[in-house]
């Protein structure tokens, strides 16, 4: 029986095994994104397929294939010999492998039953095909109508336990992405625990793979770290309660011949802000696992007869144009698929933040002096950042007034609303626009020097008679607590009302360290989730900012809620290559926040010319200074307005636009990037020396993505075939280290 835009169900376990006929040929259209045959089943995308089918004899779910389109039947492996400690579960390609049953690898789920054992035995009962996406409850999920997805969901049963487990496959195939989620349902008497459960689990053939992930701590987040994968787990989590700088919730696979450019990419992106394990086995018969899900230190959930949970979802990529067609699949799906916000691709306009020009020494006068050096800048946005609030424990340093979000007294006598007046009626030099005003917040988080804490003690994350330990002299409040989520929710809603406030930076500085339980970390996903989803429903004209000390919490599960994310603290020119080439292997450019900042920089200490930190930062979605106007350098301030338009001028292309990263920063000196607008008329080229080239050649930049037989002028001037900047390339030379080219391209 195939699937069409009716509903199909299969309720037989041993209904068909076949591996499709070969009249079934695939096709690069949604029509034919989920087509089943009894019991096979196969998940189609302009580029991919991805193919498995029921065991008739054991009702397990097998994997045939996922990788290149295939049509047709395909071929079944050799029959493995069974032979040693293996079974035969442990020599196959398992799709939602449970554990026991002498499949000794990484299971995909491990559940405790009431008496104590671990073991499972879920086999297909039958399934679903439909048209569109669920949104999945609680949880951030990608969206899309009939038009763009088809989902197949297969139920599977324990009869021995009476646990179920749905598999959702939703198949975007203009993007070559298969997201997957799991509900788990309880459907005996007794209580049951979810020690494990991964989102996502496959099993590829054997042969040599490696593996891509994203590492760093504050500061240096998203170092790009690729390293053979060989017998044995290898493999990263989050255990910090949030996705964290340390690792983000993302893997690659490649062949270790895969490029940039060539080759095939597998991209496993978590939806998800909390903590997470990411596992990679090449086990003892060369097949390679890889599972990524929620991290089973911090999850231990208990289901009660007839209650259900759901994990969240993962967003699976094939490429077959290397590591960048993978990212840029991501790039469009992230940007048409899973940001809600109206700001996803439009209205950025370019900030000052407060924060690295003045921290917490200002007052209401102050401010507002800082706003208008910006406005003469020709600034369009002011955010005033941390140090606004507390009346008790005035927020003079980070010690005290987290939680109290009433505007200082001595700071603001009247409250916020005459600063916020007097800002938006500046005017942005050279424009009739009036200033936009944002500020910043941290409502998750509390010091124990405030009313709140004094007032609600047990509002905070600990666990029973243990210190509560600080950091960065702060405490977390517990939002899994329906009065938490209230609080925040309401406080937030009386900021927003109390004045024309248009941004908000949203942020968060430390991790969890003491909790009630395991199973809090994923509750407080859920009323934090809970909190997003009220606020930008209710707020829906609000540019929101996600920021966890720079990319603490820079994930997708963020993305559903805000447009935007603060990369990194760290604002060095040069470090911020590193940092937003790496971010950009799965999250899109136009969700990057990336500011100019003073020199010597307040993190490295380094020296860098304006015209290289502004077009680092060009090359994120959300521009602008951290500075105070008042101590630029005469040069500086000069060469700004120039920038800001330059800047606007390329931001449509990096909101929509394609990326290509041409070179990258642990590579080479000669680091590059290249945009490519929707239509392809249009591209800009980010070109950086970091190193001196002293009495030496200087190398030549080839451009990709580009119509070989169109012909594109370069910043107006000469015109060369697209073929010729491709094959051949561009030459441009530094007199000195840190030197920076942006270079536009218009289709003739």
């Amino acid at each position: 029986m195939f699937g069409s835009s009716a509903a199909v169900a299969a309720t037989s376990l041993l209904a068909v095994c076949s591996h499709f006929p070969l009249a079934l040929a695939q096709e690069s259209s949604s029509s034919n994104a989920v087509v089943v045959d009894g019991t096979s089943f196969a998940l189609n995308g302009d580029n991919f397929s991805y193919r498995f089918h029921v065991d008739n004899a054991t009702g397990d779910l097998i994997t045939d294939h996922y990788g290149g389109s295939v049509s047709g039947a395909v071929p079944s492996p050799q029959e493995p010999a069974v032979n040693g400690w293996v079974g035969m579960p442990g020599r196959v390609r398992r799709e939602f492998p449970d554990q026991g049953r002498g499949d000794f690898r990484i299971p995909a789920i491990r559940i405790r039953q009431s008496e104590g054992y671990t073991v499972s035995d879920l086999q297909y009962q039958s399934h679903t095909v439909s048209n569109g996406k669920a949104a999945l409850p609680g949880l951030p999920a990608t969206f899309g109508d009939a038009d763009d997805v088809t989902t197949l969901v297969i139920h599977l049963h324990d009869n021995y336990s009476s646990i179920a487990a749905d598999l959702s496959y939703s198949v975007f195939p203009k993007y070559d992405a298969v997201v997957r989620s799991v509900n788990v349902t309880n459907k005996g008497e007794g209580n049951i625990t979810l020690e494990a459960l991964s989102s996502l689990s496959v099993d590829l053939p054997f042969e040599d793979l490696d593996m891509i992930s994203l590492r760093g701590d504050w500061a240096r987040e998203a170092n790009r770290q690729r390293r053979k994968i060989d017998y044995g787990v290898q493999g990263f989590e989050s255990n910090t309660g949030y996705s964290s700088h340390f690792h983000n919730p993302f893997l690659a696979l490649v062949h270790p011949s895969t490029t940039e450019s060539q080759g095939e990419a597998w991209g496993f992106s978590l939806v998800y802000t909390g903590s997470f394990a990411v596992n990679v086995e090449k086990g003892s018969q060369g097949l390679t696992r890889a599972t990524i899900g929620l991290n089973p230190n911090r999850l231990s959930w208990n289901l009660g007869a007839d209650e259900t949970f759901t994990s969240p979802e993962c967003v699976s990529i094939y490429s077959k144009d290397g590591i960048g067609g993978m990212s840029r699949s991501y790039h469009r799906l992230y940007r048409n698929h899973l940001i809600k916000s109206k700001f996803a691709t439009s209205d950025r306009p370019a900030l000052l933040n407060s924060w690295e020009g003045v921290y917490f020494n200002f007052n209401e006068s102050s401010m507002y002096t800082l706003a208008e050096g910006a406005a003469d800048l020709g600034i369009h946005l002011f955010v005033m950042d941390d140090g606004w609030y507390g009346d008790e424990y005035p927020r003079l340093s980070d010690n005290a007034g987290l939680g109290d979000w009433t505007p200082n007294p001595d700071r603001f006598p009247n409250g916020l609303k005459p600063l916020v007046d007097n800002v938006t009626n500046l005017t942005a030099e050279g424009t009739s626009d009036n200033l936009r005003f944002g500020i910043w917040v941290e409502p998750e988080m509390v010091n124990a020097n405030s009313t709140l804490y004094h007032e609600h003690p047990d509002w905070i994350l600990h666990a029973g008679d243990y210190p509560r330990t600080e950091r960065r002299n702060q405490l977390v409040l517990n939002v899994a607590l329906p009065e938490v989520q209230d609080f925040i929710i309401d406080f937030m809603t009386n900021l927003l009302n109390s004045a024309d406030i248009t941004y908000i930076k949203w942020d968060n500085n430390r991790g969890m360290h003491e909790t009630p339980s395991p199973s809090n970390d994923h509750a407080y996903m859920l009323g934090l989730y809970r909190v997003f989803d009220t606020l930008t429903s209710r707020f829906p004209d609000i540019l929101w900012e996600g920021c966890a000390s720079g990319g603490g919490r820079f994930d997708p599960g963020v993305l559903q809620y805000f447009p935007q994310i603060w990369t990194s603290d760290n604002t060095d020119g040069v470090d911020r290559v590193t940092i937003q080439f790496g971010t950009s292997l799965a999250y899109p450019p136009s969700a990057m926040g990336a500011h100019i900042s003073a020199v010597p920089n307040h993190q490295t200490g380094r020296t860098v010319p304006v015209e290289f930190r502004a077009h680092v930062a060009m090359m994120g979605g959300s521009f602008g200074l951290e500075l105070d106007p008042a101590h630029m350098a005469d040069e500086e301030r000069e060469a700004v307005p120039e920038l800001l338009a330059l800047a606007e001028r390329i931001l449509p292309v990096v909101l929509k636009g394609d990326l290509y990263r041409l070179r990258l920063p642990e590579e080479s000196q000669w680091p590059a990037a290249q945009f490519i607008s929707e239509d392809g008329s249009q591209a800009v080229l980010f070109y950086f020396q970091v190193s001196p080239n002293v009495n030496h050649a200087a190398p030549w930049v080839r451009l990709q993505g580009l119509d070989p037989e169109a012909e594109y002028s370069v910043d107006g001037n000469a015109t060369y075939s697209g073929s010729t900047l491709m094959n051949m390339g561009l030459q441009y030379t530094f007199d000195t280290d840190y030197g920076s080219k942006v270079v536009f391209l218009e289709r003739q």
